[in-house]
């Protein structure tokens, strides 16, 4: 398919010469908007509309083309591209004359992200921000690509409007031929056949994956860096129990080096997107909330299970980011800080905000100055570029001490006061601005993290801070018939969710369950999960399509499986359904479930790095998965023991009373006792008193 596309895409361009196309145009109408992206743009001489049905209305009416352009406020190209191209009279003139211009927030609506991002990978092998696309009126593209100097998109317009103008049959021809690619691609057969989950073919895969690990700074091999937290969070849990010790060592490694590198900010607290070396040192400096909230996660879950006092820190910082930077004061989280901020020269610069001159350092750091030089390493293997450093360390702090020949008190004291100073500078710099429209997906996943959090270290502040947020979900995003919206700006939620938003609300809400026993929160990821399968799923194959069934269908509906960055929202809703049944003895949800990862089985043994989250669930089904109900006065106190360990082949219910609407935990209550039963698909062993002996009957 991908060769018969490149073959259609270069006989399409035989046929482009130059010419000019005049149309009366509006305006830009992007100062009605409320994403911070689109605002950005609002000035721009082009006329940029928002992508909703009067603008496509508007291209079938006058048989306009479109571009539609999409990014996101926090992507430094796409600023360098609004600078060079979108800012400039010229171009904009033969955009305003020829097409109907679409400035799409990516991460409102994914949804035309989704699409167009695949078929510029069809005819290119490659994507990212920005994205740039040009369809028919009907919305069919016919040109693609990311980031174009101001005279490659120059000729890119003439080519293109000339071309349809010309010869429309042709782009006609070619965009239905990509459409047909475009919608192909998503395809999920149902998987008929019967299926053996078993241990040695995950093992097989994940010796494959082997393959791809960098031994030596930790994550993939390449000279790009993404920390992958689902990735991280199933060979954790893989490494656990199968005891494999080298893949734990893997794990260990990439937490370490991450949290040694310029990817993470030594001085606020928080990781940056990707590196863009292999040592995890400089990255593209934006800040994103699914990011943080997922490596929150991952570190939780990791000192769970080693109590490394260098993922505690991690947590700790991380989260205090997020309070300072990300988090409103009714309890939402906003989207992420930008790359850029203003340099000394009042000129928007990447990284401005975060890097150092050593004679900058040397003026703040008066005192054992040559100790905090070797801790973060302002040197060669430090060195951005010029005279630009971003903290980074190789070594631990007991070697460290070690090595200096001081306290290991003594070297944290040092470290304590060099933050302190280096914060207050920083209050002197310009700070980078701030997307502050709320995404529910996201701030499901960082509710999560809170809860993660939580469970690791006690902290009731942690647990305040996810209840807030759970709260503001539900009186803000929740609809009158209890579907949720998918944004949130101004008091203002005006976008459908898409079941990435379900999935990981679903999610989050049954982790926060989890650490309350409060019913409420159970009962709220049943009934989303409920409208879930109505409103989303493909009764042909059993998978959950990215858009509802009451919103208007764009050129292609897709099924999103594969797990990027963040887990797809079919593998997090296959997971949901298998636990959910334990919890409520629900068949449907159990053969959904089943169904869903009998149809993934193959990609998932074959690309493992992109399945990770089915595996979690194929595991599931390979190794025994445990109930644990509490019942009786001491339910807490004997969940917070459990919380101490690293199981993640459990899930946890508990009640002080005997009237519960749960079913796993009916006819387990007896008065003035508390018990802990240990169960598996429903079958339990002896009740236990003593949180150890329970944990004895857990078997990995």
């Amino acid at each position: 398919m991908k060769q018969l596309i490149f073959n259609l895409l270069l006989s399409l361009f035989l046929f482009i010469s130059c010419s000019k196309n005049k149309v009366a145009t509006i305006g830009n109408e992007l100062s009605l908007e409320t994403s911070p992206y689109l605002l950005q743009h609002a000035k721009n001489p082009v006329n940029w509309k928002a992508w909703n049905e009067k603008t496509l209305n508007t291209a079938l009416k006058e048989n306009k083309l479109i571009i539609v352009s999409i990014g996101y406020s926090a992507c430094h190209w796409c600023h360098v591209m609004e600078e060079e191209s979108f800012e400039n009279d010229s171009i904009a003139k033969i955009m305003n004359e020829n097409f109907i211009n679409i400035k799409v927030d990516r991460e409102e609506r994914p949804d035309v992200d989704n699409i167009y991002m695949n078929a510029v990978q069809l005819m290119t092998g490659k994507g990212g921000w920005p994205l740039n696309c040009i369809t028919l009126p009907n919305g069919k593209p016919i040109f693609g690509g990311t980031y174009f100097t101001k005279n490659q998109w120059k000729k890119i317009l003439n080519d293109i409007s000339k071309l349809y103008k010309e010869n429309p049959k042709k782009a006609i021809e070619f965009a239905d031929k990509l459409t047909d690619g475009i919608q192909q691609s998503g395809l999920i057969k149902l998987n008929e056949d019967e299926v053996n989950f078993n241990d040695i073919d995950i093992k097989n895969s994940i010796k494959k994956w082997q393959k791809d690990f960098d031994l030596s700074y930790g994550g993939a091999k390449g000279e790009i860096k993404f920390p992958s937290p689902n990735s991280l969070e199933f060979l954790l849990r893989y490494s656990h129990q199968f005891e494999d010790e080298s893949v734990m060592n893997h794990v260990t490694n990439t937490l370490t080096k991450m949290a040694y590198g310029g990817i993470y900010d030594h001085i606020n607290g928080g990781f940056s997107r990707y590196s863009t070396d292999k040592k995890w040192h400089i990255p593209h400096f934006e800040k994103m909330l699914y990011d943080n909230a997922q490596l929150v996660s991952l570190y939780s879950k990791a000192y769970q299970k080693n109590k490394n006092e260098l993922y505690k820190t991690i947590i700790k910082e991380t989260l205090n980011f997020v309070k300072n930077e990300l988090t409103a004061e009714n309890g939402a989280f906003f989207s992420s800080l930008d790359a850029d901020s203003k340099n000394i020269k009042n000129e928007l610069e990447e990284g401005a905000y975060y890097y150092w001159s050593e004679n900058e350092l040397k003026s703040l750091i008066t005192e054992n100055y040559a100790l905090f030089k070797d801790y973060y390493n302002i040197n060669e293997f430090g060195l951005w570029e010029k005279d630009r450093y971003v903290l980074i360390r190789n070594t631990s702090n007991k070697e460290f001490s070690k090595k200096h020949n001081i306290s290991l008190e003594t070297l944290l004291t040092n470290v304590k006061n060099w933050k302190t100073t280096l914060r207050k500078a920083r209050k002197n710099k310009n700070k980078p601005n701030l997307d502050d429209k709320v995404l529910t997906s996201w701030n499901g996943l960082m509710l999560k993290g809170y809860v993660d959090a939580y469970k690791a270290l006690k902290d009731e502040s942690y647990l305040n801070v996810a209840l807030k947020n759970a709260n503001f979900i539900l009186d803000n995003q929740l609809q009158k018939d209890g579907s949720l919206y998918r944004n949130y700006k101004n008091n203002k939620s005006s976008i459908n969710a898409y079941s990435e938003d379900y999935a990981i609300v679903i999610e989050s809400f049954m982790s926060l369950y989890e650490v309350t026993f409060d019913e409420k929160w159970l009962k709220h990821a049943k009934s989303l999960m409920d409208l879930t399968i109505v409103n989303f799923l493909n009764k042909d194959n059993n998978m959950f399509y990215f858009t509802s069934h009451k919103d208007n269908i764009l050129i292609s509906k897709s099924i999103k499986v594969v797990d990027e960055v963040i887990a797809s929202p079919n593998s997090i809703l296959a997971n949901t359904l298998f636990k959910l049944d334990l919890y409520y003895t629900d068949s449907n949800y159990k053969e959904i479930a089943y169904q869903m990862l009998k149809n993934l089985k193959n990609d998932a043994l074959e690309t493992p790095s992109g399945y990770s989250n089915w595996l979690q669930l194929m595991v599931n089904y390979t190794r025994p998965y445990f109930e644990i109900a509490i019942s009786g006065n001491d339910v807490n106190t004997i969940k917070n023991e459990l919380l101490d360990y690293y199981i993640p082949n459990i899930i946890i219910a508990g009640s002080e009373k005997e009237n519960s609407n749960i079913p796993l935990l009916q006819n387990k209550f007896i008065e003035g006792e508390t018990f802990i039963y240990v169960c598996n698909l429903g079958t339990c062993k002896l009740p236990q008193k003593n949180t150890k002996e329970a944990i004895k009957l857990i078997s990995k």
